[in-house]
């Protein structure tokens, strides 16, 4: 099925974390922490540990570091308790935003996000006033120019629930979230490696926003993300860069 144009997105994504990167460490750390927590250290049976650990080695966390922030989390070394909070809202246009924090302080964390949305033309909602508007799925993307009959044969075989084709070429795999691991398993082994593989919440339809609209968006994204307590901000607008 045909999809909307996401490869400049990602790209600029992607340019933004590199430019960013330690506080790419700072929220894999508390990723770690956190998922190791809920789950146990034991990788083999914490896919969501897993994910953190590949995460933070492609992110050339050391290892060292990653034991340490396992360690913490187990009870092995004293280390600082994170809760896990989301927060719906509305950007440029009504684009609905949600933001994923991790805090050692509630309060702080809720004063931040608010200011942020307040301060660069967003609202701030409640609970439950955007999420309908996604999905948690297992997420892939391929550059342009992958064969897309090969993915569509391996990831379909291996268990994904569907393919998507880009405007641009792009090619996206989705599947449920317990069945991520397998099937980029299954892809990744066909010789197929996605640029982005990740547990992720998709906007089931986005909103296009271009000009003024566009860059007022990429704004107030840019301030939430640089938030201390915030790890990930999920979107459903489709920004002409």
């Amino acid at each position: 099925m045909a999809g909307h144009s996401k490869w400049a997105n990602i790209q600029h994504r992607k340019g933004r974390q590199d430019e960013k990167r330690g506080k790419v460490w700072t929220r894999l750390t508390r990723e770690i922490i956190v998922s190791a927590r809920a789950g146990g250290g034991d990788v083999n049976m914490n896919p969501r540990l897993r994910l953190a650990i590949e995460k933070a080695k492609a992110a050339n966390m050391p290892a060292d570091n990653i034991k340490r922030n396992v360690d913490k989390a187990t009870g092995n070394l004293d280390g600082v308790t994170y809760e896990e909070i989301r927060y719906e809202g509305y950007g440029i246009g009504g684009a609905a935003i949600i933001v994923d924090c991790m805090t050692d302080n509630r309060v702080r964390t809720v004063a931040e996000v608010r200011h942020a949305f307040s301060k660069y033309g967003g609202n701030l909602g409640t609970e439950g006033s955007v999420a309908f508007q996604f999905k948690h799925v297992g997420q892939m993307i391929f550059a342009p120019g992958t064969s897309e009959d090969k993915v569509m044969e391996v990831g379909l075989e291996a268990g994904a629930e569907d393919v998507v084709s880009g405007d641009d070429g792009s090619i996206e795999v989705l599947t449920a979230p317990g069945d991520f691991e397998a099937v980029r398993a299954a892809l990744e082994a066909a010789g197929l490696k996605p640029e982005v593989a990740e547990v992720t919440m998709r906007a089931e339809n986005t909103i296009d926003l271009a000009g003024d609209d566009a860059a007022r968006m990429q704004k107030l994204l840019d301030v939430i993300e640089d938030l201390d307590d915030v790890q990930e901000v999920y979107h459903n607008a489709n920004l002409d860069q």
